[in-house]
């Protein structure tokens, strides 16, 4: 690039030459405060400060990342922070998110009492901790133990930066039983929450009032029970994983929640939920239960104690029903949800994610994976006047497929389209992408679905 090449791009007005910067990863925005007086104005106007260590880390995937590697790229974070943060001082330019990973260490105050400083100096919209710890996978309970009192330890050391934070992702911690009560007192601006592998002891109990939060995320718990007592602004609830025998959380006072995320993989042991008790004083409009492939975990109910919960709920994702399985069963959804308009099933066996052999044994897993699922045929006798889209991923020629596409033919008076997908492909099992539908595969299947019925449905074979 010559003088004049340098000269040219420098001219260009702030607001472009900031929209290129705010395109960068930040070790790039950083390099580019050397390139002239110009350029080194700009980070003082970025709308958003994202510090994410996986930018300092070895980019060499297949190596196992050391304490070294961990503790320099904490490193190198901080200095990121201290070098962006204190170009600003004295700037009047709204940052609208601050999003900062870090790996939970001794860098860690620093960077949360750095961010706290900018809070009270600058005018910052959002501020988000991404809190990760140094064993991903795999933690002991000493190990939990041990990071849930580092944390607490940051936690103390700067509660001004918790106090302004609006998303918060922490993982594997094992905190005292008053800690997240503290935790929710001070970080009153809290919008979103997602704990991974977080709780007070094996089958504890959380309790969760809090006036901002918004959207709930808990993955793989040991808690018993989580129950959202007074939460009035939330309106998305993922719950991602329980051991519990009973239902796995209890909703209090949550009128403004819309949308509920569930997946587990169902065990021998686990209780058929019913979806009118565990949502109970509600009424969502989305719906997402995963199955993992692995035993259904929801009870059939009727109309009569469904509606009060479904009564608004206009989208359902049914993801990863076993191929075992039969699919009527999901017919009492629709019955209990008249003003359902979208109904999207998955049905695989994903086999690459899926325990096999004597582990299955041991850890419980069912074989039946559809037992407790009787549905009377008589139930299928309504009309639906809402549904206008049926999705099925996984579609196969066989009956129980064609079977359920005319049962919702038959009840959804007002459909106007059926999609059918080959089996989704999976990148990590390597196997093969699935090719499209042939010419003959669509006529068939076509024909085997509308034989003997009078509906103007489309039956459609996206790619």
């Amino acid at each position: 690039m010559t003088d004049n090449e340098v000269d040219r791009l420098s001219k260009l007005p702030d607001d472009v030459l900031l929209n290129i910067v705010e395109r960068l990863d930040i070790t790039d925005v950083a390099r580019t405060t050397i390139l002239s007086r110009r350029w080194k104005q700009i980070p003082a106007m970025l709308s958003k400060i994202i510090i994410t260590v996986g930018s300092f880390e070895p980019k060499d995937g297949r190596r196992k990342l050391t304490s070294h590697d961990i503790v320099r790229a904490n490193t190198t974070v901080r200095e990121a922070t201290r070098s962006i943060l204190e170009c600003r001082t004295g700037s009047l330019h709204t940052i609208h998110l601050m999003s900062m990973q870090f790996y939970l260490g001794d860098d860690s105050i620093f960077i949360g009492q750095t961010v706290a400083n900018t809070i009270a100096t600058q005018k910052v919209a959002s501020v988000e901790f991404v809190i990760l710890t140094e064993v991903r996978t795999n933690c002991y309970v000493d190990d939990l133990l041990n990071y849930g009192k580092r944390f607490m330890v940051f936690f103390d050391s700067c509660p001004n930066a918790f106090g302004g934070l609006a998303r918060l992702w922490l993982e594997n911690l094992r905190l005292g039983e008053s800690d997240f009560p503290k935790i929710f007192s001070i970080c009153k601006q809290l919008e979103f929450l997602r704990l991974w592998r977080c709780d007070t002891g094996d089958l504890s109990l959380l309790e969760v009032e809090h006036l901002q939060l918004r959207e709930l995320v808990i993955s793989d718990s040991s808690l018993e029970r989580v129950d959202l007592k007074w939460v009035p602004k939330l309106t998305v609830l993922k719950f991602n994983g329980f051991l519990s025998r009973d239902d796995p959380f209890c909703l209090g006072y949550v009128p403004q929640l819309q949308t509920v995320s569930i997946t587990n993989v169902g065990l021998s042991w686990h209780k058929m939920l019913k979806l009118s008790e565990l949502l109970g004083k509600t009424a969502i409009s989305n719906l997402h239960l995963n199955f993992r492939c692995e035993k259904i975990w929801v009870k059939p109910e009727g109309r009569k104690h469904l509606l009060p919960v479904f009564r608004k709920l206009s989208f359902v994702n049914l993801f990863n029903i076993s191929e075992e399985c039969n699919l009527n069963w999901t017919m009492f959804i629709l019955q209990g949800a008249p003003t359902l308009k979208e109904l999207c099933i998955t049905v695989r066996d994903h086999l690459c994610e899926m325990t096999k052999g004597k582990r299955r044994y041991l850890h419980e897993f069912s074989e039946e994976k559809d037992k407790g699922l009787e549905w009377e045929p008589s139930a299928l006798d309504f009309n639906h006047h809402s549904l206008a889209e049926l999705c099925i991923y996984g579609f196969r020629a066989e009956d129980k497929f064609v079977r359920y596409a005319r049962n919702i033919m038959e009840a959804a008076v007002n459909l106007v389209a059926v999609n059918l997908y080959k089996n989704p492909g999976c990148e990590k099992c390597k196997r093969r992408l699935p090719s499209g539908w042939t010419l003959t595969e669509m006529l068939l299947i076509r024909d085997k679905i509308s034989k003997g019925m009078s509906s103007n449905v489309g039956v459609c074979f996206p790619s």
